[in-house]
């Protein structure tokens, strides 16, 4: 019987989650990427890493409560940039230095199974950065800025 209670003591917070789990409300960073060629030119802008749509049908937002990869491996990123922000710039750092390259393979996988692959062919070097949208308590503008831009990293697209 204590085996059942405590089966259930696990699993009950997966059945009625509890919302008190930020510790701080902060700016969600966006991920951007850039590719270079291997003399180092800028072969594309800055892009942002798979942007959130503007608007989904109902019927989206209906499958996408049972079904949704791509999100919550984008919820894992914005964890990794969350905790390379939280470290500060300390590359040395075990923590910035895993992050960082989860948040590589995953943009270099994005890139390895793009529709746009055929123009990556020229790119082996990429870099992200970190853009942090905050909106101006004086004016209620939305301001826009950097706080951390990764080392470039030589990648292979197939």
């Amino acid at each position: 019987m204590s085996s059942i209670l405590n089966i259930a003591k696990l699993l009950l917070p997966a059945f009625i989650p509890s919302w008190n789990f930020f510790d701080v409300i902060a700016p969600s960073p966006r991920i951007q990427y850039a590719l270079f060629s291997s003399s180092n030119k800028l072969m594309s802008e800055w892009t942002e890493f798979r942007p959130r749509p503007n608007k989904l049908s109902f019927m989206d937002n209906l499958f996408h409560l049972f079904w949704n990869p791509a999100w919550n491996e984008n919820l894992f990123m914005m964890s990794c940039a969350e905790r390379i922000l939280a470290q500060g710039n300390d590359c040395n750092n075990l923590i910035v230095q895993h992050s960082e390259l989860e948040i590589f393979s995953r943009i270099e996988k994005y890139l390895n199974t793009s529709k746009q692959k055929k123009e990556f062919k020229k790119v082996n070097i990429l870099q992200f950065r970190l853009e942090i949208n905050q909106r101006n308590k004086t004016n209620g503008e939305v301001e826009k800025s950097i706080w951390f831009y990764s080392a470039k990293r030589t990648i292979n697209i197939k």
